[in-house]
């Protein structure tokens, strides 16, 4: 993947979800970096690197992470769950599609709270 499908990639992802309230993204060489924004002071940090293959999607509250799903060479794929964002639990392959709607879900669950 590179940084043009990664953005047109997410960013139609995105429109899928009505929560977002407006989106944040700068690309710079091959590193891509965004901040969509929900309410209730939720934010969704994303991050691409071409050059590694590092993807980064943090659901973000305050200055704390409460959900997130993350590539990289090290790890390899893996899920920050809602119950415990501390951990790295091992998870199959995801696409972007597939990971917004997995945020989708998780906005959903915060905000019926």
């Amino acid at each position: 993947m590179n940084t043009s499908d990664f953005t047109s990639t997410i960013l139609a992802s995105l429109r899928n979800l009505r929560q977002v309230a407006s989106v944040d993204l700068h690309t710079e060489g091959p590193v891509v970096k965004g901040r969509p924004l929900f309410d209730g002071g939720i934010f969704l940090a994303f991050y691409f690197n071409q050059i590694t293959a590092t993807q980064a999607f943090a659901l973000i509250k305050g200055t704390d992470r409460i959900w997130g799903i993350d590539f990289d060479t090290f790890r390899g794929w893996h899920l920050h769950p809602v119950e415990k964002p501390q951990d790295h639990v091992t998870i199959q392959a995801q696409d972007i599609p597939t990971i917004i709607e997995k945020l989708g879900n998780v906005i959903a669950t915060l905000t019926t709270k």
